[in-house]
């Protein structure tokens, strides 16, 4: 792939928006990240209300436009976890910031498994961040890990295994109530007692169930995308280290054309091959890339206490020594993207879908994840450099809210 390198020419109204200290866009150039070609973007009140062809010899610098990222697993960002006794919205800010720096503009923080106090409380701090002016546009809703997963060790990761608890509708409607309705998305191990009348109900709630951290059969598979399971959380990981060559929770659901899977490409949760194969697979249109970060993210490598476990910190990945297993990534998103184009040799359009226009179609988020009018103006300019992907400017809700320069 050609490295592309340029500073993108902008047109700015020399307005401020709602949103303070953020200035508001109105029109912005580049290359189309679908088909290579020149086009300006035309913006109003936040939204997207045109887009023209330019002649390709505007002498326009090659950056690339794409729709902004979208991560529907990150657990955290720069020290702040979202699980964590101390969240706060000034907390939340802190991420939602961090995350504009590398493209991501719309996100969910995921909550993973803990007690029942703990997420009564964190899910009332992030439903109001949601409301913030600020911050808001790029939160459209929580991801809920657990607590009802697997406990047996290696499928339940780096989950604490006193917390993990069998599906409780009536449990998991107070942490909706608390959350403001905005739990939009749940993994669930489907060979737990009651998982299926559970996942049935979720889905009648318009709530997306996701298969993770499990050991189910293949028919506890089958049940749960009959009751309306939809996706896989993170497939290839949340799994024990020695499995059955033939009967094992990867297979059933590769072999499911009804699941979606998510994956983290970050070239350590998953070997090259395994990302190749999968993806052949699935294809294009059922794969979605996710960072799965923790709160250690963007901090120095080395040993934490996080969670009442010890993990260490490497520049790439987290581990949880104690269990032999992964704790979660380092890297964000972007970096998914481009070692999906490395490990795959698929393009710059299709590894965007599988970070953009994927998670916004599979939670039904109308408003984003494309470039067309009467979408919001969330919006990326990026250079492609040594096969990783460089943000130079961040765009939310038609705000200007990071510049490399």
């Amino acid at each position: 792939m050609r490295n592309f390198k340029a500073i993108l020419f902008f047109v700015f109204l020399g307005l401020f928006s709602l949103v303070s200290g953020q200035q508001s866009i109105s029109s912005l150039e580049g290359i189309f990240y679908l088909d290579n070609k020149p086009i300006s973007v035309k913006i109003s009140e936040g939204k997207i209300t045109k887009i023209d062809r330019l002649s390709s010899d505007t002498g326009l610098p090659e950056m690339f436009i794409a729709p902004g990222l979208i991560d529907i697993q990150i657990n955290g960002y720069m020290g702040v976890d979202f699980t964590g006794e101390d969240l706060t919205i000034e907390g939340v800010r802190k991420v939602t910031k961090a995350l504009w720096k590398e493209g991501v503009t719309s996100y969910l923080p995921t909550v993973i498994t803990y007690d029942h106090d703990r997420y009564l409380k964190n899910f009332a701090v992030l439903a109001e961040a949601m409301k913030d002016k600020e911050m808001g546009w790029s939160i459209p809703g929580f991801h809920l890990e657990g607590p009802y997963i697997s406990p047996v060790q290696g499928y339940r990761g780096a989950h604490l295994e006193k917390y993990i608890r069998p599906p409780d509708w009536e449990e998991f409607s107070k942490y909706q109530k608390a959350a403001d309705n905005n739990i939009k998305m749940i993994t669930v191990a489907p060979e737990m007692d009651g998982a299926i009348p559970f996942i049935q109900k979720l889905t009648e709630h318009e709530v997306c169930v996701s298969l993770g951290h499990h050991n189910g059969s293949s028919v506890n598979i089958r049940d749960a995308v009959d009751a309306g399971a939809s996706l896989s959380t993170h497939l290839g990981n949340g799994c024990a280290n020695m499995i059955n060559r033939h009967y094992n929770p990867i297979w059933p659901q590769l072999s499911d054309d009804r699941l979606s899977i998510t994956l983290i490409v970050d070239g350590f949760h998953l070997t090259e091959e395994e990302v190749r194969s999968f993806y052949k697979v699935k294809g294009v249109q059922n794969t979605i890339l996710v960072s799965d970060a923790l709160d250690l993210a963007g901090l120095e490598p080395g040993e934490y206490v996080r969670g009442e476990r010890t993990v260490l910190l490497t520049p790439n990945v987290i581990k949880f020594p104690a269990e032999n297993v992964l704790a979660g990534a380092a890297s964000p998103v972007r970096i998914c993207v481009g070692n999906m184009i490395r490990f795959t040799g698929c393009s710059l359009k299709d590894a965007i879908q599988m970070a953009s226009i994927n998670p916004a179609e599979h939670l039904k988020l109308e408003n984003v994840g494309e470039i067309s009018p009467g979408k919001l103006a969330n919006l990326i300019l990026f250079t492609i450099e040594k096969n990783e992907m460089v943000i130079q400017k961040t765009i939310v809700a038609g705000n200007l809210v990071y510049s490399k320069d």
